[in-house]
């Protein structure tokens, strides 16, 4: 991991208790659970970014009738 930033954060009490709860339970540290936590994050608004990408260009691509791969290499020679 390299270096780490120390950070103070604030939870609200059943939240903090939860996450040392879980810390507990798989024996790691609490850093360890909140980082755990941030890159699920991360990666779940990495992905809902990455479907409204699909979802822009799949509308652009049928509204020039670009439906199956075989469109898209006729669309593309052009």
């Amino acid at each position: 991991m390299g270096t780490a930033v120390k950070k103070t954060i604030s939870l609200p009490p059943e939240l903090a208790r939860e996450a040392e709860q879980i810390a507990k339970e798989e024996g790691k540290p609490l850093s360890a659970v909140i980082q755990d936590a941030l890159r699920i994050v991360r990666k779940s608004r990495l992905n809902k970014e990455l479907r409204e990408l699909q979802g822009h260009w799949s509308e652009k691509a049928i509204a020039r009738g670009v439906l199956t791969e075989k469109d898209l290499k006729k669309y593309l020679k052009k």
